[in-house]
């Protein structure tokens, strides 16, 4: 099985995604409580100030030292990456590969056929990629989830090759 898939179509750059190294991603997303908490719009400067202040706090609260609960906060992280599972928006990727003017729609290939979607609900998919800390390699390599969560429990899978329309 294929293990990457294209972006084709009405798009300024053909971009090949690779879903096998979007677990080392900071944009990737717990699928287990993604659809069930209320969605917030992220601000990535707002985002970058607060972990910057958080670790500047820390520092300032417990020196340069390196306090023990790190390895065990760590430790957990791993864990949580190695059982976790996750999905990644798709619109950066939809950026990127530049939509152009004319585009209406993506058509995601799969082994059943085209599944169409409108190019405006095509920016809010999340594109699921692994399953208790496994890739998805029997019915992927990548899971098709709409912004809506209104196919969380039946997503698009055996997605081979996605196409702007």
């Amino acid at each position: 099985m294929e293990s990457i898939v294209m972006i084709k179509g009405k798009v300024d750059y053909q971009i090949t995604l690779d879903p096998g190294v979007w677990i080392f991603d900071d944009r990737k997303v717990d699928l287990t409580t993604f659809f069930v908490q209320e969605q917030e719009i992220k601000d990535e400067l707002e985002e970058y100030t607060k972990s910057v202040s958080k670790h500047w706090e820390r520092e300032i609260r417990e020196g340069a030292i390196y306090p023990p609960t790190l390895k065990s906060e760590k430790k957990y992280e791993k864990q949580k990456v190695l059982n976790g599972t996750f999905g990644i928006p798709f619109k950066p990727f939809l950026e990127n590969a530049g939509v152009q003017a004319g585009a209406s729609s993506v058509q995601f290939i799969t082994n059943n056929g085209p599944i169409s979607v409108p190019i405006e609900e095509a920016f809010d998919i999340i594109l699921g990629f692994s399953i208790k800390g496994k890739p998805l390699k029997e019915d992927g390599p990548i899971h098709i989830y709409f912004g809506d969560g209104s196919n969380a429990s039946e997503p698009i899978k055996h997605v081979k090759e996605i196409i702007v329309i």
